[in-house]
């Protein structure tokens, strides 16, 4: 991520017009927001590599969503993190 870019992003994020992939896996549990960007076709292309990471921890299985949203802290929300 371009790091000028990040007021442009902090922005959008606070207006809800920030795209994040809902990122969820089962066995361990937990739930990964990555983001944000400001184009979903951005998003896209750079969540390629983070699913890849993710399966090679190998959960049992990982499921994504792309959304519009205004997101926060934490960016990782996990059954054992409480």
């Amino acid at each position: 991520m371009n790091p000028l870019l990040w007021p442009v992003r902090s922005v959008a994020n606070g207006l809800g017009l920030a795209w994040w992939a809902r990122v969820q896996t089962r066995s361990p549990d937990a739930v990964y927001w990555f983001g944000p960007f400001l184009r979903r076709s951005t998003l896209e292309a750079a969540l390629v590599p983070f699913l890849a990471d993710l399966r090679s921890e190998a959960p049992g299985s990982i499921e994504h969503q792309l959304l519009r949203t205004q997101r926060g802290e934490p960016l990782t929300e996990a059954a054992d993190l409480g």
